[in-house]
């Protein structure tokens, strides 16, 4: 019985750029809105890795919440 050759695997290499969302809401509308942001200009988004978390704070108040989110996407040479 022969063998069927090995399957190459696809090499790819991968950029990593980092993004801040900001929300009056919460952490994840923050995230969401740095991934949504950045899909507009980036393409073939692949991992999305949330990096800090902070908040903006006004007399006291909580008035933002902030992400930080390292975005990986393939890289088109």
């Amino acid at each position: 019985m022969a063998r069927k050759p090995a399957k190459k695997s696809a090499e790819a290499v991968y950029k990593i750029v980092e993004v801040i969302g900001s929300s009056p809401k919460s952490w994840e509308d923050a995230a969401r809105s740095a991934v949504e942001a950045a899909a507009k200009t980036l393409r073939d988004l692949r991992i999305a890795e949330i990096t800090k978390l902070d908040m903006k704070i006004d007399d006291g108040k909580v008035v933002a919440y902030r992400a930080r989110v390292s975005l990986s996407f393939k890289y088109q040479g």
